[in-house]
């Protein structure tokens, strides 16, 4: 007897062949197609905050104000402020596309509308206190975007580990850039 024509039975008695189907590489082109569309969303989803966050580099980021201030050796160089705002720009684009991959936009309600408002509150800090120079209202930017990025936290975490993970540097350096923020008001910026 070949093996090639062995069949198992089923408590019920139906005969499965133990030849190789087809269904698995069906299965397995399914998922490298579903790969392949996931890319897509993954680059909207970090090319827009990049692209809105390198925008307010370009048009406000540059905070004359700020390079002449004579400030403590701590406080960080401009450089370096845009360059950590724009790669937590860069982990909270990331951490939403997973949590939207996950189905946690749908599941969670607010926590797009909470993804967005954080977006726009690091956007706006930055031509509000380098720009306009507006040091109380830049801090309480500055507040309000970690209360909506532990609010982030809160609604990434029900959804996906690693997306809350990715919210936590973030978080550290939107209390940074608020005790930048009060050390601007101290020196009467």
């Amino acid at each position: 007897m070949a093996s090639n024509t062995l069949h198992h039975r089923l408590n019920n008695d139906q005969p499965i062949s133990t030849k190789p189907t087809t269904t698995t590489t069906a299965t397995t082109l399914t998922k490298q197609e579903k790969a392949k569309r996931a890319l897509r969303p993954l680059a909207i989803g970090i090319a827009i905050p990049l692209t809105l966050t390198t925008t307010t580099f370009f048009f406000f980021g540059w905070g004359p104000k700020y390079r002449t201030l004579t400030k403590p050796f701590w406080l960080p160089p401009l450089w370096l402020i845009n360059f950590a705002t724009f790669f937590s720009s860069f982990l909270m684009g990331l951490s939403a596309w997973l949590v939207w991959a996950d189905g946690g936009f749908h599941a969670q309600s607010n926590a797009f509308v909470l993804y967005i408002a954080q977006v726009s509150l690091s956007i706006l800090w930055g031509p509000v206190l380098l720009a306009a120079g507006a040091a109380w209202l830049g801090l309480v930017i500055c507040l309000m975007n970690f209360g909506a990025l532990f609010a982030c936290y809160k609604c990434f975490r029900c959804v996906n580990p690693f997306a809350k993970d990715l919210v936590k540097p973030c978080l550290a350096w939107a209390a940074c850039l608020a005790i930048v923020n009060c050390k601007l008001l101290c020196l009467g910026f």
